[in-house]
Parts: C-alpha cells; structure tokens; sequence
C-alpha cells in the first residue's frame, strides 16, 4: 500500500510536466511608462489604466493608445515577442492653453482607477480617471464642465462598468456614485473661476477643465446656386473631437462640395468631452428655367408642279435658355441649351391648290430641380402645290417623199405645226416640273422605195420636227430622235384597229383605198415623253384642213405642198 501510495503521485507529477503550457508560451509582456503620470492607456481600443504599468498580453502587434486630457494623444502599433518584455515610453505633449467658464462640477465615487469618458465612448473622450475626481478637502480632485447634460461612461480593464447621464447647472456641483445614484449642491467656486488650466495635477489633487466645443465658422459660398451648381461647405471648430455633417462623420474642420437640387439648410455638430455644438448654414437653389424661341422670317414659300418642287425658302430658328439641364424643340428633338438652326417645313397638304399652313415649334427646357420653361414659335407656309402640266402627244404626219434631201425644211404642213405648238407650250411648262424631262421622236417611212432611201427620209422626217421645236424654245439638248425607216411599220389591222378609236372619222373613199390609207399611217413622227414613256396618239388627223394633201400627194401637186408650209 505504501508503494502504491508513492507511485500514484509520481505519476500524477510526470502527467503534468508531460502536459504542455499553451496558455503562457505565446505570452509576452509589455511595460509602459508614461508622462505625466496620470495619463491613461489603452491596449487595442480597451482600457487598461493609469500611469506607470507592465501588464502581460499576447505576443504580436498591438495598438497602444496614450490620453491625457490637454495633451495630445499618442498611439502607435507596438510588437511584442513571446516570452520577452518590450518597454514602451511615451511623453505627451501640452495642447491648448486655458479655458473659460461658465463651469459646474462633477464628483465621481465608486470608480477608482476607471477611465473617465465625457460625451462619447472611444478613447478620444477621455477626460481621466476615478481618483482624479472623487474629493472635495483641502485638495481638490475635480471635473470641471461646461454646464448642461452629459453623457459619463466609466470603464475598467476593457469593460465599461457604468454608463448614465448628468445634468450640471452653472456652479453647481453633482456628485455621482457608479451605481446612478446623483446629488446635486451649490458650488461656490465656480463663480470665481475664470481662466483654468486643462490639466493641473499635483501631490493628492487634480483639476481639469473640459473645453466646449466651439463652431467658429460654418459658410456656404455661394449661399446661392443655379440647379445643377456647387456650393462650397466650410467649417472651422474647436474644442472639438469629432463632427457630423448631416448625419455623415467630417473631419472637426474641412469643407465640402455639395450640389443640392433644392434649398437646403445643412446642419454641422461639433462634438467633444464639453458636449455638442450645432450650427446651420443654408444653400438657396434657383430653380427658375428661362427660355426664348423664335423664327425669322415668320413666313416660307412653298410652290411644287407635279413632284417637282421649284421653290422652297427656309427660316432660321433661334433659341436660348438658362438654368437648363435638358432642352428640346418639337419637332426637332434634343437640342443645346442656346442655339439657331435653319428649318424648311414641308406643307402637310398634298392635293394641289393654294397653300397656307402654320407650323408650330415648341421649346421645352427643365432642369433635375423641377424648373422648367416652355415657348413657342409659329412659322407660316404660303404657296401652292399644282398637278404636272399636261403635255399634248400627238404623232405628226408627212406627205409622201417629204422632206426630201434638197429641201429638208419642207413637208410639215399647218395642221402638224399647230399639234407641234400644242406640244411645245406643254412640254415647255412640264420642264419646269421635271426639269430633266426628254422628248424622243421615232421617224417612220412607208414601205415604197428603198429601204436605204426610207431610213434617210425617216431621219429627215426627225430631224425637221426636232428643229420645230427647238425653233419653239424647247432645248436642243432635250429632244433625241431615230429614224426606223420602213422597219417598225404598223400594220393594216393596226391601222384598221386605229381608225375604229379615231375621233376624226376618215372619209368613206379613204377606208375604202385600204392600201393608200396604211400608206399614209405610216408617214409619222411618234413622239415619246421620258422618263414616263408615255407616247403619242397615232390618229390620223382627217379633219384638218390639209389632211388631203398629207393623205396622199401624187408629184405634180409638190407646189400646192409648198404653199402649205
């Protein structure tokens, strides 16, 4: 029993030193020495306490924060190696000279070696520790705040044990004891207090004086915009250790663009261990669009034969607005805010007659902050549309064996002179409405003689028609002809065909001469207007007044023809 109560210890004993210290081997330590002596430390944002102090803490890189109110802070990223002990000195530096009243006091209890935070929960708000506010002897140990409400958090290794409200009134002093419980009292020396230092410390007493956040200049310039402008926001404050800029965290003192789309008043808080100021500054939007439109001339001219429009003046459109994000003209569309554009409106109208039409142009200019502006412009088209002229075709006819080549001006007796002139005054006007408009003549002879002799009379028969008309003002470069001589005749059911249509009703003894009546048919000149191709009429003209000698003209009777020229 003996043995066995021996070696049950033993065993426990090499079971411990088999088992491995974890929890210490990636230790490290850290020691701190600052000054002054009452400053605070924080380790990775938590609090850790005043003064000198050597606390143990992983091995690695921490954040070491050093706050003393009145001084400004010092933080810096700090590695420590396992198992060793890195020392940390840290001399803070005076900030700000002394503060004015009007003052109150708080006296805290219960929260010996706590962080003391005024007005806010990160170690910028630190304004000491418990045991520099929590007597009222010979030497003091107080909290000297700007009178109102306060919002105090105390917090001891990294934890917060008390967070609540304080009101303090002017020379009053509040006495708060960690677990809530206030007591208010007169406070006399406030009223004496004048100037006081941030921080004063001495052997058992410690006075600080919180500052309050002051907004020395909050502008906007300029304090009035057009829509889609900036404004330039800028702040100057002091005493304090955060602001918000409508609800969004600026630097305590900066500037900022805004733009606005409507009159905006902008609120800056200014925030610190003294509590909040707030202060606003107003941006004023001018909505207001302007615009002009206008049309000059104010009236067209409109004027179309057949598809060919021969006149057609314009009209210059000018414009211009402010204040304008997007501007457009119906019927035009988007357009620049200030401009002029040349417009030449075509009449809704497209039967002929007179034209007096009015076109109405609409501006349309508003802007992302709800202006807007609309103007009009009227434009009046006056003129008239007119059907194509109608060109009269009629096919001229010859007397046999003219024109012959020693007289190539003669053959076209009277009656074809007057079809020519029909068709030269009409053919004149069409050019006005297609002015690239042709006329084509296609010369035939009848089937007697030769058929070399038939083509060169046939050419003749064009070429003497061409000169007609051209001597009748129609351009030379407007006419082209060819001569088929014999080789395009009509035949006789053609020709009996077209003596049925015939409005001028041939003579019993010109049916019945069936040969000299084919003969005669085909001793023309058709004519062919281009690009339409449409073609002349082909009726024999029997009732005029020389369609006997068109008809037919034995030889002896070429004087009679003569005359008839």
């Amino acid at each position: 029993m003996r043995t066995h109560r021996l070696i049950f210890p033993l065993a426990i004993l090499a079971l411990i030193a088999l088992v491995p210290l974890s929890g210490n081997a990636q230790e490290a330590k850290l020691k701190i020495r600052v000054t002054p002596k009452q400053a605070y430390v924080f380790v990775d944002g938590k609090a850790i306490g005043d003064g000198h102090r050597t606390v143990s803490l992983p091995a690695g890189a921490h954040e070491v924060g050093v706050y003393n109110y009145g001084y400004r802070p010092d933080v810096r990223s700090v590695t420590l190696t396992a198992g060793q002990t890195t020392t940390h000195e840290v001399s803070l530096q005076a900030a700000g000279g002394s503060v004015t009243g009007p003052w109150g006091r708080i006296q805290i209890e219960g929260g010996d070696r706590a962080a003391v935070l005024l007005n806010g929960k990160t170690p910028d708000y630190l304004v000491g520790h418990g045991d520099e506010f929590n007597h009222d002897f010979i030497w003091k140990q107080e909290l000297i705040v700007p009178p109102g409400t306060h919002q105090l958090t105390l917090l001891r290794d990294g934890s917060e044990i008390w967070s609540g409200t304080v009101t303090v009134a002017a020379n009053q002093k509040v006495t708060i004891h960690a677990g809530g419980a206030q007591k208010t009292a007169d406070w006399s020396r406030g009223r004496s207090l004048t100037l006081v230092p941030r921080f004063k410390a001495g052997w058992a007493s410690a006075t600080v004086a919180v500052g309050a956040p002051m907004i020395s200049s909050f502008t906007a310039n300029p304090a009035e915009i057009r829509c889609g402008q900036s404004s330039r926001l800028a702040w100057q404050t002091s005493e304090a250790t955060g602001a918000t800029l409508e609800n969004e965290a600026v630097s305590p003192s900066g500037e900022k663009l805004v733009s606005p789309r409507a009159t905006t008043t902008y609120h800056l808080v200014a925030t610190g261990p003294g509590g909040r100021n707030t202060q606003s500054a107003a941006v004023n939007v001018n909505a207001g669009v302007t615009a002009a439109l206008s049309a000059a001339p104010d009236s067209i001219r409109y004027h179309r034969i057949g598809e060919k429009v021969v006149e057609h003046t314009s009209s210059t459109l000018t414009w211009s607005s402010a204040n304008a994000e997007s501007v457009a003209i119906d019927p035009l569309g988007a357009v620049s805010p200030s401009g002029s554009r040349s417009v030449q409106p075509a009449p809704r109208q497209t039967a002929a007659g007179p034209v007096n039409e009015t076109v109405t142009y609409t501006l349309a200019a508003t802007n992302a902050c709800g202006g807007s502006a609309t103007r009009s412009a009227s434009l009046r088209i006056t003129g008239a549309i007119e059907a194509a002229p109608e060109v009269l075709l009629h096919s001229v006819f010859f007397p046999t064996d003219y024109p012959d080549e020693n007289r190539p001006d003669l053959g076209l007796l009277a009656s074809q002179r007057r079809a020519l002139s029909l068709l030269a005054d009409g053919f004149k006007k069409y050019l006005e409405a297609d002015p690239g408009a042709q006329l084509l003549l296609e010369a035939h002879a009848d089937e007697r003689r030769s058929r070399d002799y038939n083509r060169a009379l046939s050419e003749r028969r064009a070429a003497r028609v061409k000169q007609f008309l051209v001597d009748a003002g129609i351009p030379a470069s407007r006419i082209d002809y060819q001569g088929f001589g014999e080789d395009q005749n009509l035949d006789r059911a053609s020709v009996e065909s077209l003596e049925k249509e015939n409005p001028d009703k041939a003579p019993r003894v010109r049916l019945q001469s069936r040969q000299a009546n084919w003969l005669a048919h085909n001793r023309r000149v058709d004519v062919v207007l281009r690009p339409s191709g449409e073609r002349s009429l082909r009726f024999y003209p029997h009732a005029a007044d020389d369609s006997r000698l068109l008809w037919q003209v034995p030889k002896p009777a070429r004087r009679v023809v003569e005359k008839n020229q």
